[in-house]
């Protein structure tokens, strides 16, 4: 199995550094791929914190990213979902991964934050 670290994600999704881009490229679109979902939480947590992109812009990169036919992951499904939330709500990634964990995998999720808390009482109320 072959993983893409968040290093070969970045540099193909940011075309940032020239000797690094068709090494990315090659291996983002002509070999199978699996992503970890720690993965993609580095990813986006750099594009956010160190490249300053927009939330917007991040879930439309990664959502279209693991669209490719031979890209996997744990669960894509659970991963757009969460990506989705994030790009609409101010949380971090992680919590939005639990929120998807509970409302596509309908697993209890405990914490103590307390706006992840009210997105996951409003989940279970609308259910």
């Amino acid at each position: 199995m072959n993983i893409a670290d968040a290093n070969v994600i970045l540099r193909y999704l940011l075309q940032d550094a020239a000797q690094f881009i068709e090494p990315a490229k090659d291996k983002i679109e002509n070999h199978y791929i699996f992503i970890p979902n720690e993965v993609i939480a580095e990813v986006v947590y750099v594009l956010e914190k160190v490249y300053k992109v927009e939330r917007v812009s991040i879930f439309d990169a990664l959502k279209n990213l693991l669209t490719y036919s031979n890209i996997t992951t744990h669960d894509k499904n659970m991963l757009i979902e969460a990506l989705k939330v994030y790009s609409e709500i101010k949380i971090d990634f992680v919590d939005s991964l639990l929120f998807a964990y509970s409302k596509i995998g309908s697993h209890t999720v405990f914490t103590f934050d307390k706006k992840l808390n009210q997105m996951l009482d409003q989940l279970r109320n609308a259910k």
